[in-house]
Parts: C-alpha cells; structure tokens; sequence
C-alpha cells in the first residue's frame, strides 16, 4: 500500500470484513481511497473478476480505472468491473433478458424517444391524459422509477389528483416490452425487479461480485440504494464513499439520506471521516464550513489542509448584469497578466446556463478563449436524430429504435396500439419490426388499414434505399426530405417560424456535413452504410466525452462543476432568487442551494472571487436584486468586499498596462 496515504485514507482501504461508510470531503482523495482498495483487495486474495466499483459518470469511472491499472497489472486486474452504475444495470439485463422476457438484442430509448411513445400514446387513446403536461408525465414517471415505484403500485395508489400519470406510466411500460426497449431508468429498476422476484439469479451475481465499491453514494436514488443492497447481501460486503455536504441532485431523485439508512440496514456499520483536503487553502475552507454548518447533519465533518492559509475571498459588487461581465472579464485578463499562469486556471460558476451568455459576449470582445461545459450537443436535436434514424434505417432496416423514432414522424396514422400488436408479434417471431411488417401472420393480428399503412411505409422506404445504393447519395436524401414534406412537418411542430427554419437549417448542416465525411475519406468515397456507422460512433463518444477544455477558460453550472477544482473561481449571480434559486425558496429546498454554493466554494485551490447585481434583467424588465443570504452566513472577517474601496493608483495603472496588452494580442 502507498505510504502516502494519510492514517484515515489507510483505515478505509484496510477495512475489508465490515460494511464501510467512507464520510469523503471535498478534495480529501476520496478516489484515491477507492483505487487503493481495489489493490488491496486482490493483494489480499479476492479475484479482480468478483470486484465491481460504480459510479455516476463515464469521466469518473475512466478516471478510476486508469488509476487502477497504476496500481495493478493487467495479470492482476483481469475481469475487473469499474463502471457506472446504468452501465453495470445494462450488463445485467443484458445478461439476464431471458428471464425477463426479452429478446437478446435489447434497444435502449433516450429521452427523446421515450417523449415520443408518451405523446403516441396520449394522442391514441389515454382520454385522461393532456398531450401539453408531457413533460410532466415524463418527469413524474422517471420519479417513480427512482423511487421504486412500479406501474402496478402507481396505480393502486394513483391520487384523484393525477390518476392519468399512473395510467400512462402502465402503457408505457407494456409498450416498451412490446418494442423489446427499456429506458435510462430501467437500467436501475428491472435489475432491481429481477433480483428481488428471482432469488437464483440474485445468488448467482452475488457470487459474481463479491465485493462492492460505490462512489459519489449521497447522489444514490432509492432504487440505486435497493441495488447496492441486493448485490451487498447480508454480509454487506462493501464500502461506500459519500459525502452529505455535496447532494446536490435531489430533483433527480438523490436521497443523502442513504447515508443515514445505511446505519439502520446494517447494525455493524464503521463511519471514517476524511477531512484533510488537499486543493483548498485554510481560508476557503473555514468559510465553506463557515457555510455548511448552517445545514442540520447526520454526520458532523470539518475540512482542513496544510496548504496555507490564503487570500481574503473577494466579493464583487455590480450595478447591473452587463457590468457584472464586463468587469469579472477584465478582472481575468488583469490577472492572468500579473501573474502569468494560463486560461484553464479559471473557471466562472453559475446557478443557470442562461447567466453565461453576456460572460460569452465579454470574453470574445476581450480575446479571451473560453469553453462551456454542458451546451447542447449538435446530436440532441430532434431534427438531427429524426433524419439520421431515417438514415440508419435506410442502411440497416433491423434498426427497431430507428423504426420506432420515425414510424410516426410526420404523422402516418400509424398509433400505439398497431406498434404494440406490431412489436409483440415481432417478438414472438424474434425478428425486426421491419421485417415483421410483411409477414402473413401480421394480417391476423391487424386491421387491413394498419397492415396496408405499415407496408406502404415500408415499401417506400426499400424504394429509397435502392436510389441511394444506385444513384447519387446526396441528390436522394433531399429528395427524401422533399417527399416526407419534412420542413413542413417542423414548421407545424416548432414554436414559432424562426425555430422552424432554424431546425431546417440544422438538417441542411448535417446533409452537407454526412457529404463531407463520405467525400472526404482517404481511399476513395464512403458507402452511406460506413458514413452512418462513423457518425453514430461521433454521437456516442459526443455524449459520454466530458469535453476537455484545454486552454480556455471554464463556464459552467454548479452541477456541472462537481469534481472539479481551478486556481481560481468566480462564482457569480450571489443573489436571493438565484442562488438561492426561487424554486428552492418557494419549496422551502434552502438546504440544498447551500450545499450547491459549498461545492461551489470548494471548487477554488488559491483565490475565489463572489460577485452579485443589485439590478438585473429578467424577462426583458430590469429589477431589484438582493445580496444572497448565503454571503451573510460567511465569517467577515475573511471576506474583502472590493467595490466598496477605491483601487490604488499602481492596481489602476497595471490593470490598463494588461487591457493594453490584450489589445495588442488580438491586433496581432
């Protein structure tokens, strides 16, 4: 074992006959703990292969991994499970499909196609439910989902209030097995499902893993912590590693309080606490606990480091949002020009991705690179999935949720019932749903009308397959567009023209950029089968990239900045209203927005500026804004409130000598 690790980090590796509750701080090594553990365990006899650790983001489990095989060679760490929890519940159902009832080849739906079957099914049948409340009817469902919740229980318990969600809940869910689909959600609860109705093929993963790691566990919904159990067994052979401090996903459904019921499950629980950090200096932790201690807690916990005390934290007073901007963005130029260091060193955290916009705006005017984290990926546009779906189908007719996405899309009369009947005997057979379309048996389970649309689909769909492999690629795929009236499909479904032509002009991009990749390639032109196969591959790594920011400096929300740390942080917006957010004041949720501004503050290794508006543009009205009350709770004495004394001459002449020099950069 490292003899680095410190005598708290040591005891938390050691312990491997007990369940553990590592009480991790933010910056105190808390994935270092875990990689050691690993270690430690195979040097003390148990099978990489029966190890499994999760965690919530692909980013954190590469991460981990890479540290593992620091520690172990590829002899010793063969068989090793490091992965996030939904992928760890896919291996699962993938394994097990059969007891489900499910075929092998299981489809995953994202958020897109799951709104998609919910509107299906509103607008074909479910009288109770509102086609404009779909969001939320989505939201409600993946809260049961999260919650433990199935349809049956949702329905015998389904409130006068909104006895609709439940029913849609229940068709959903028929309909998803019907297609051979789960959701992101299902990858939590049918393996929860499975183990708790199937106790043999429990025994049997829990002969598979017989030790447990779970990161990041405040952030566990009630089904995760169901999971964690069945797979931990009795013996609760597991350490967990949280931190109450930093849950802040709560409308995702997170419960710190696992961290509590897990001393209730589990009578020989061990708590160790690691406090040292090693990010932040004395004077950013004093006042992040300074914060926190204003929250109740289960388990009491201080940070501390040996890095020195540090600067006083400085709060920025503006007259308005615009000023706001401008001044933190010349406030990076100033400072990166003293002190030289580079872009990345910064980072500027907000409560909303709406505040970014005038930082953008300052900081192209200023030169300054920089690099949002969580913008909206090019391929989570509707319209850029809906023409590839049509695409991948073109190549690949097998394609189930490629079928599913655009059956409907323009609207062809096709409703849920007919793809209910449709996948259920595609099912049976144990072929596509493509191809189930032009079986004799399917005249026995449908009306003649459904039949004769489901084929007309079809055939035209072969037709235009055949132009494309014969004829030019890109002439077919605007005459495709053209024949499914596809522009006038958007323009009816966006909210207003410009949205429409916007959208249009996203396809545009995508048809043009698909012709750029098959022309492009070395080693002559691309079939439309291997352009698709490379895009599609873009996408997935487009999702499940955490991009790196590489020289630039960093604009994201709170959430986003989770795990993370930067020389140098502004966190801006401290105001009543957005932080604390009015939805978190109006439920009465305060504690959950101070948590957000502690990760925040803990974000910051050297310096940490706080910056708030007392006037700010909301809705296109200017209004009053108040201090946050969190900068109240601050100690004052480590707190320099900069607008409220003037600057020295020398700071006045540096700060034009770096504006200056900024100038000359972008003139050059």
């Amino acid at each position: 074992m490292s003899p680095k690790l410190n005598p708290q980090q040591q005891a938390a590796v050691k312990i491997i006959d007990r369940p553990l509750l590592v009480l991790a701080g933010a910056g105190s090594g808390k994935t270092r703990v875990i990689t050691e553990k690993i270690a430690y365990l195979v040097q003390q006899g148990t099978p990489a292969r029966h190890i499994a650790a999760v965690t919530f983001t692909n980013k954190a489990a590469r991460e981990m991994r890479s540290r593992v095989s620091k520690l172990l060679d590829d002899k010793q760490s063969r068989g090793l499970r490091v992965s996030t929890f939904h992928s760890l519940g896919l291996d699962i159902l993938r394994a097990e499909h059969k007891t489900l009832g499910y075929k092998a080849a299981i489809t995953l739906f994202d958020e897109q196609d799951r709104l998609t079957l919910l509107r299906n099914l509103i607008s074909h049948g479910l009288q109770d439910c509102n086609i404009d409340e779909v969001e939320q009817y989505n939201r409600q469902i993946g809260q049961w989902k999260n919650a433990f919740v199935t349809p049956e229980q949702a329905l015998s318990g389904a409130d006068a209030v909104n006895p609709g969600a439940a029913l849609l809940y229940d068709a959903y869910t028929r309909s998803l097995k019907a297609y051979n689909a789960v959701d992101f959600d299902d990858l939590i609860l049918l393996p929860v499902l499975l183990f708790k109705q199937h106790a043999p093929v429990l025994e049997k993963w829990q002969n598979k893993i017989r030790y447990l790691l779970v990161d990041e566990y405040q952030d566990t919904n009630i089904t995760q912590y169901q999971l964690v159990r069945l797979l931990a067994g009795n013996l609760g052979r597991f350490t967990v590693v949280g931190d109450d401090d930093q849950s802040i996903y709560a409308w995702r459904g997170a419960q710190p309080e696992n961290l509590g019921q897990l001393q209730k499950d589990y009578s020989r629980l061990q708590v160790i606490k690691l406090e040292q950090n090693y990010r932040s200096s004395g004077r950013i932790l004093k006042v992040a606990n300074q914060l926190i201690s204003n929250n109740p807690h289960t388990f009491e916990k201080k940070l501390w480091s040996e890095l020195g005390y540090g600067e006083p934290l400085r709060v920025l007073s503006h007259k308005s949002d615009q000023q706001e901007a401008k001044q933190i963005a010349a406030e990076i130029v100033h400072h990166r020009f003293k002190h030289g260091g580079s872009y990345a060193d910064y980072a500027i955290l907000y409560r909303g991705n709406h505040q970014s916009r005038l930082f953008e705006k300052e900081l192209r005017e200023n030169n300054v690179p920089y690099f949002i984290s969580g913008s909206t990926s090019f391929f989570s546009y509707a319209e850029i999935k809906d023409v590839l779906a049509y695409l991948r189908l073109m190549v690949n007719p097998g394609d189930d949720a490629a079928f599913l996405r655009i059956i409907n899309t323009p609207r062809r009369e096709i409703g849920p019932t007919t793809l209910e009947k449709l996948g259920a005997y595609a099912n049976e057979r144990h072929i596509s749903l493509f191809d189930a379309c032009s079986e004799f048996g399917l005249q026995q389970r449908l009306s003649e009308k459904s039949v004769h649309r489901l084929r007309q689909f079809c055939g035209w769909l072969n037709e235009t397959a055949g132009k494309i492999e014969r004829e030019d690629t890109f002439k077919v795929i605007p005459q495709m567009l053209e024949q499914l009236n596809y522009e006038q499909w958007l323009r009816e479904n966006s909210k207003t023209p410009a949205a429409a032509e916007r959208r249009m002009g996203n396809v545009f991009e995508l048809v043009e950029w698909l012709q750029r990749i098959a022309n492009n390639e070395t080693g002559g032109e691309k079939s439309l089968a291997e352009v698709i196969a490379k895009v599609m591959l873009l996408d997935i790594m487009d999702r499940n990239q955490e991009q790196e920011a590489g020289d630039q400096v960093s604009l994201m929300t709170l959430h986003a900045a989770k795990g993370l740390e930067f020389p140098h942080v502004f966190l801006i917006g401290m105001e009543e209203n957005l932080l604390p957010h009015q939805n978190s004041i109006d439920t009465g949720n305060i504690e959950e927005e101070r948590r957000l501004a502690y990760v925040g503050i803990t974000r910051a290794q050297k310096t940490l500026t706080f910056s708030y508006c007392t006037h700010r543009k909301r809705y296109g009205e200017i209004s009053e804004s108040e201090p946050s009350r969190f900068l109240s709770e601050l100690p004052e004495d480590d707190l320099e409130w900069a607008n409220k004394k003037k600057l020295p001459p020398e700071e006045i002449k540096q700060r034009g000598k770096a504006s200056l020099a900024q100038l000359r950069e972008m003139l050059n």
